[in-house]
């Protein structure tokens, strides 16, 4: 099984082109949502996102392709810390989760349907009052002390008190430890008022890594904002200042998640199918350019001369292999490299540490952290190195072997096809000068 969508050009990789098990929620949708894409089950969204995939089609390489070429990582780390999330939920006492109760469907429609309301009402109100002495201003939050989050204090074996572990503040980002009150609690505060939601108990468990989430996925101005409507917004707000439990969550893991499997997911496995690099395929274009030209130019002069009718059969040669290596290199694939099963390797990749497992090199990307800074790469070290290189030198950058059977079976697929396009295109511009009769000019 094959993509059957017609393949689209990635986007570029670097300056000179920058601009890279199923699921265990009861949330999650169907499995076979891939289908309709013409995605084979072994390359799904569910085997990569479980492990299940080999290079270069694991989460590691989805991770990249939405920080380096899509710019939404910040999709893909939100679900995947609501997967581990709802794992570690599920293993806590009875007699902590009863402090979360379970947020309903009908809360979770009336909280919507107020969001509806109040958004219709203040924009009356706005609409009515614009231009007067009683026009609403926007509200500055940003410095008001919040007065549900007051660190309490615990006795020290000093005898001093010293601030609870679980108020130790973090930083904007949530990143970094810092001391007093941190900057998400005030971002997440900030955010609870602006919907106008009671602030959230503070006893229920997760409630401190819940206001972390908050300011960096949530909250405006957060580093890794989703792209949610307000009514979205101001429901999972509502939801999170009455509970902490997963299904607080759930509306907007729906629309993460279909964004996930129907756009990133089919983007991505387009996107891994090209075995090169952009230079190297501008080059196999150009290549496959060349052998069409060279075909016709020969055909033509065989054809003016003088010589045997035969011999302008030939041009079939120059017709076949430029049309086909033409025709690989629109889809993105060189026919040198998959005649080895290889791939460049990405910029990004080229510079990382040889003597690193992938396991190290998972753990050490800032992506793969959920409480980390802003998806921005401009500042890694593989962007200034890549651009030093010559074209030349990209166009036979290093490479590697394609590990995943179902990934190497597409690019069979498309290998053969552009074969058999080759040929009988080929064939067809040959019996043309084929039936073209002699020209006897010299």
């Amino acid at each position: 099984m094959v993509l059957s969508l017609t393949y689209r050009r990635p986007a570029h990789i670097s300056r000179e082109s920058v601009n890279t098990e199923k699921s265990t929620t009861a949330e999650s949708l169907s499995s076979g949502s891939s289908c309709p894409y013409g995605i084979p089950d072994a390359l799904s969204f569910d085997r990569i996102i479980s492990g299940g995939t080999c290079p270069p089609v694991t989460t590691r390489e989805f991770m990249d392709f939405l920080v380096y070429i899509e710019h939404d990582a910040e999709n893909l780390q939100f679900y995947l810390w609501y997967r581990d999330y709802v794992k570690r939920w599920s293993e806590l006492p009875q007699r902590e989760q009863a402090l979360a109760p379970e947020w309903t469907s009908e809360q979770a429609q009336h909280a919507r349907n107020e969001a509806m309301t109040e958004k219709k009402l203040n924009g009356d109100a706005a609409q009515i009052l614009k231009g007067t002495d009683f026009e609403p201003k926007v509200k500055k939050t940003g410095d008001a002390p919040n007065p549900f989050s007051t660190p309490p204090r615990t006795p020290s074996h000093e005898g001093r008190d010293s601030m609870a572990p679980s108020t130790v503040g973090w930083t904007e980002d949530g990143s970094t430890l810092g001391n007093g009150m941190g900057n998400h609690q005030k971002k997440s505060a900030n955010a609870f008022e602006e919907v106008g939601a009671h602030q959230p108990f503070t006893i229920q468990p997760f409630r401190e890594e819940v206001s972390r989430i908050i300011a960096i996925y949530v909250a405006d101005g957060g580093v890794r904002k989703l792209n949610l409507s307000a009514k979205e917004r101001t429901a999972l707000l509502k939801a999170l200042s009455t509970t902490t439990h997963p299904s607080a969550f759930k509306d907007v893991v729906a629309t993460v998640e279909g964004s996930l499997r129907h756009q990133a997911h089919p983007n991505f496995i387009r996107w891994t199918i090209c075995n090169g690099n952009p230079p190297r395929q501008r080059f196999a274009q150009g290549l496959g350019v060349g052998g069409i030209i060279g075909g016709i130019v020969y055909g033509i002069v065989i054809t003016l001369s003088g010589a045997h009718r035969g011999w302008r059969a030939l041009a079939f040669l120059g017709f076949f292999i430029g049309i086909a290596t033409l025709f690989a290199g629109w889809k993105g694939m060189c026919v040198v490299l998959h005649g080895m099963h290889h791939r460049h390797l990405r910029p990004w990749e080229l510079f990382a540490s040889d003597d690193s497992s992938s396991n190290d090199y998972d753990l050490k990307k800032g992506s793969f952290d959920t409480l980390g800074s802003a998806n921005s790469y401009e500042d890694e070290p593989w962007v200034a190195k890549y651009d030093k290189r010559n074209v030349i030198r990209k166009i036979f950058d290093r490479e590697v072997w394609i590990q995943e059977p179902a990934l190497r079976q597409i690019q069979d697929t498309i290998f053969l096809q552009a074969l058999i396009t080759g040929f009988l295109v080929g064939a067809v511009l040959t019996a043309i000068f084929l039936a073209v009769p002699k020209g006897n000019i010299f």
